[in-house]
């Protein structure tokens, strides 16, 4: 693959010259085709903006829960979790918002606004808001900010990767640089916005991050004649729940004694709108019910959708549902990532964080060494790892490739567990056990493995994600696609609040809780082993699973069964010709 198919290339606008007599004409042939990288830059801009802003407030969450709002820290824990959780299932709403109303184009407008809006109030809230009433306005502009992350999170994405046509090649490479602009623009906010808020205020670093929002929202305006927007198709959950419902009706039907043939394409059904038509598949068999022509559907001489309904149709129900255990297989991946909001930034925060004389690097800063470990990982992944595999092994598929990041996070675990044991051992050592707000005398790089390991397991866990339920889900439903990735992340967080509700629950009835408020007389290397434990099982059931999964195969009209590929009005034109 050439450099060109993963590099936007630059844009010529000047295409007027004068005449001899001084007006204008045009040397364009044809109109400048819509699309592509000219496109893309301008919404992997505005996606870099809002991680910024969004990184820039979730990074250092827990830190203003505990020191400014007073809250315990694993009360605290779960609170940022919650919001995390409950920002990334709002986009299954804005997804089927997107897809069956507005389209992605303006749910993404629309949302930027509310997100926008929640970014002032947070603002404010921490400014002008008195204390009596601050953490109701904090939290009710959190909720806000969940909102509008529900319409732009499943949305830009697709939105971004529509601008380009369907070559395999480029949409993965799309994938990688566009999860290294989201890096970049999280990094940053890490860096910079972090830092305002420990050492200037609050009020400052938010509203930096509200004013990156409205940048963002010029910034996607000014790409309005470039995009290429999709019109949206109807509820789609609609048509999922018509292949149920056909399939119920004909469950005693079969294709060789009872059937007419198999209703392979109708015109009126949206799915067919695209010559790509779906392979017909040996998986969920008994969905294939809904699409056998029964003596019903030929005497009502019209295709009843809740009776009888095309291959495509009911092979998208397939993918969806193919989809479904790969979804249940990432959750734990999610719940360990969220230690980086939590509990890794409350490790640091009790170690040694000085950088010369004057400097201390804040806890929740050191999120940004994901970032530069993906900055650093996309490019030899994209450019040196993927050209090698294809020499040796053909290539790594989207599953392997996601099965590698839930090894890698195993991995974190053990030696984030190690690394907890190390510093809680130099407390003892030191006599500070009792001291919790004291600095162990142990550096903080010794983080530095866990973080780097999370950043390699991102590359290929989360950009796996992002390629696996953006290509293998209906096109008609890829923003649903979208947001069900997002999910895992959200139900990931609520995973782990409730791991790590059972775990205080069990722990303070054999002695004392594990996560109390004295991390030097707390195990959070006891809770690094149980999610280090819970991982590998979980590893070994999505191998199985893995094994299992059929990818989405698209052929032509060549794929009809011999005499029984036929659409309801094929199959009457044959019997009123005989």
């Amino acid at each position: 693959m050439d450099s060109s198919s993963v590099t936007p290339p630059m844009i010529d606008t000047d295409h007027r010259k004068k005449t001899s007599a001084g007006d204008e004409i045009s040397t364009e042939r044809h109109p400048k085709p819509k699309g592509g990288w000219n496109a893309a830059i301008f919404v992997i801009f505005v996606e870099m903006t809002e991680r910024f802003a969004f990184y820039g407030l979730a990074a250092n969450l827990i830190t203003y829960l505990t020191n400014n709002l007073g809250e315990p820290t694993a009360t605290a824990a779960k609170n940022v979790n919650t919001w995390v959780g409950v920002s990334s299932i709002f986009p299954l709403v804005g997804a089927f918002i997107a897809d069956s109303y507005l389209g992605r184009f303006k749910t993404i407008l629309l949302s930027s606004i509310v997100f926008f809006l929640g970014m002032v109030l947070l603002s404010l809230s921490v400014s002008v808001v008195p204390m009596e009433h601050r953490r109701a306005v904090f939290y009710t502009a959190l909720y806000i900010l969940a909102v509008g992350e529900g319409g732009h999170k499943p949305c830009v994405q697709t939105f971004a990767a529509d601008q380009f046509d369907d070559d395999k090649a480029v949409k993965s490479s799309f994938f990688n640089w566009w999860y290294l602009g989201i890096v970049f623009g999280a990094s940053s906010a890490v860096l910079v916005v972090i830092y305002l808020q420990d050492h200037v205020s609050w009020t400052v670093g938010f509203g930096v991050l509200a004013g990156a929002l409205a940048a963002a929202l010029v910034m996607f305006l000014m790409g309005i004649k470039r995009y290429r927007k999709q019109s949206p198709t109807g509820s789609p959950l609609t048509s999922l729940l018509q292949v149920f419902v056909a399939a119920a009706r004909k469950w005693r039907v079969t294709e060789t004694s009872s059937g007419r043939g198999i209703c392979y394409q109708d015109q009126d059904y949206r799915g067919q709108c695209s010559s790509r038509n779906l392979v017909r598949t040996n998986q969920l068999r008994c969905l294939d019910k809904a699409m056998i022509i029964d003596d019903n559907d030929v005497s009502t001489k019209t295709r009843n959708p809740w009776r009888l309904c095309p291959l495509n149709q009911v092979e998208e129900v397939k993918l969806v549902l193919r989809l479904i255990p790969v979804w249940l297989g990432c959750l734990m991946y999610c719940a360990v990532i969220v230690q980086v909001h939590t509990f890794f930034i409350k490790q640091g925060s009790t170690m040694i964080r000085s950088i010369g004389p004057h400097f201390q690097v804040p806890p929740a800063a050191l999120q940004s060494l994901i970032g530069f470990t993906i900055l650093i990982t996309v490019p030899i992944y994209d450019r040196i790892f993927i050209p090698m595999a294809r020499k040796v092994t053909g290539g790594i598929t989207i599953l392997q490739r996601i099965g590698v990041g839930l090894f890698l996070s195993i991995l974190m675990m053990v030696i984030a567990a190690l690394v907890e044991a190390k510093r809680v051992s130099t407390a003892k050592e030191h006599g500070l056990i009792d001291t919790p707000k004291a600095t162990v005398p142990m550096s903080v790089w010794w983080l530095l493995p866990q973080y780097m390991i999370c950043g390699i397991a991102d590359v290929f866990t989360i950009v796996g994600l992002q390629e696996l339920f953006y290509d293998q889900v209906p096109e008609v439903m890829r923003s649903i696609g979208a947001a069900a990735y997002i999910s895992v992340v959200g139900i990931g967080s609520f995973v782990n609040t409730a791991i790590i509700t059972v775990v205080q629950m069990i722990s303070a009835r054999h002695g004392k809780p594990w996560l109390g408020n004295n991390l030097n007389r707390a195990h959070l290397d006891y809770f690094y082993w149980v999610l280090a434990g819970l991982s590998a099982v979980n590893l070994c059931v999505y191998v199985l699973m893995a094994r299992c999964f059929v990818y989405k195969r698209v052929g032509g009209d060549d794929m009809k069964e011999e005499g029984k590929g036929l659409s309801l009005n094929s199959y009457l034109d044959e019997q009123i010709s005989t």
